[in-house]
């Protein structure tokens, strides 16, 4: 269960930190309206996410008999996680725009993570595998698994949201620099386990 909690919380920090149209969403929402704004912005996953898990989880569910399937997913994963670990590695400070819409924050954020491909591409190929075979294990891994993909996901946001709110300056500090740095190594270790999990399944 410390495996799947710690594996969520590495997943959702790298996803929560890493420079995008939601986290940029949020930098403005704070500029503009103060840390509040930001925070609702920051609840939007929690939202937008469960009909993106189900229709995975339910996808994945009719491939579970076929471990070639699975183990090609696994490689499609690691080759996505890998990517994520490049773009997060080497993640310039986050550049701040104007918005032209004058929305409410939650709805904007709800809109603007529906329409971010990474969500589809993590549940797809990264979360929803990862928590089929936590379930197998028992229900305890998989909820753990969400509880620290999502305590950490929007955790991160809020909180960037709140030091946004103190101070733009802190966007472009070096620890954001170092910290995006450790957390794209630890996605490549990820990567290098999900495709031993797909070379695995396919010499089954």
């Amino acid at each position: 269960m410390l495996t799947y909690l710690a594996t969520g919380m590495i997943f959702g920090l790298s996803s929560g930190l890493a420079p995008g149209p939601l986290l940029t969403l949020v930098l403005v929402e704070t500029l503009r309206h103060g840390a509040g704004a930001g925070v609702r912005v920051s609840l939007s996953p929690l939202v937008t996410d469960l009909p993106i898990i189900g229709i995975s989880l339910l996808a994945l569910t009719r491939l579970s008999g076929s471990n070639h399937v699975l183990g090609l997913i696994s490689l499609a994963g690691a080759l996505f996680l890998a990517h994520l670990g490049r773009e997060t590695f080497t993640s310039p400070p986050v550049s701040v725009g104007a918005p032209e819409s004058g929305a409410q924050p939650l709805r904007r954020g709800i809109l603007t993570n529906f329409l971010n491909p990474h969500p589809y591409l993590f549940w797809t190929t990264v979360g929803s595998p990862l928590l089929v075979r936590a379930w197998k294990n028992g229900g305890g891994g998989a909820a753990a698994f969400l509880a620290g993909f999502y305590l950490c996901l929007v955790g991160s946001k809020v909180v960037l949201a709140a030091f946004t709110g103190r101070g733009r300056h802190l966007l472009g500090g070096r620890a954001y620099g170092i910290c995006m740095r450790f957390l794209g190594i630890l996605l490549w270790g990820c990567a290098l386990i999900l495709a031993a999990d797909g070379v695995r399944l396919l010499r089954a």
